[in-house]
């Protein structure tokens, strides 16, 4: 029976968590920086000015900037709030856009520098550094292709050294560059 192949799907949003928390919280401190220079840009622009209101049935007339400051706080409060919330969601669908990658190539790349030269890194098609990848990959085969002629190489002299009878030393040398060829890559 043919399966269909359906794409990798990440059911953990929080990957590289450190990455991820300081990503999303230098949006939201910039955002809170916004509503602090919004604030005081408003206080600086009404300075000088009056403001008449009707408190406890009487005329009240004092400076704008004090009337307005408690409906000033919050509107800011609610308004930060509200749109921290929309910062974080979009912030940490942006950083796991990006963390993903960064946790397959470390763990990929551990075993590639392990000795795997079988490895291929792959990503969801909506990830970023997907040029990065195809790099990589082609890292990958061209060391693979390498170290692959390095030991046909080898093997050759082996042979040739079996054939034609060179000393023992020789030929045991070689054998024990082949085990060490062996040993540390997967081809």
């Amino acid at each position: 029976m043919n399966q269909e192949k359906r794409p990798h799907r990440r059911k953990q949003y929080f990957i590289k968590k450190r990455f991820q928390f300081r990503f999303i919280l230098k949006f939201c401190l910039l955002l809170l920086g916004g509503v602090v220079i919004s604030t005081a840009l408003l206080f600086l622009f009404s300075k000088g000015t009056l403001t008449s209101s009707f408190r406890d049935s009487r005329l009240v007339i004092e400076n704008t900037g004090s009337a307005i400051l408690p409906a000033v706080i919050y509107t800011n409060l609610i308004t930060l709030a509200l749109i921290s919330i929309a910062v974080i969601a979009v912030t940490l669908f942006v950083s796991h856009k990006i963390a993903g990658p960064m946790y397959r190539f470390e763990s990929e790349l551990r075993e590639v520098s392990q000795g795997n030269l079988t490895k291929h890194i792959t990503l969801r098609q909506e990830d970023q550094m997907t040029d990065i990848v195809d790099e990589l990959n082609a890292m990958i085969v061209s060391l693979h292709d390498r170290v692959s002629d390095i030991q046909s190489h080898v093997d050759r002299l082996a042979e040739t050294a079996d054939a034609q009878g060179l000393p023992a030393e020789t030929r045991d040398q070689l054998k024990q560059l082949q085990k060490r060829i062996n040993d540390n890559f997967t081809l």
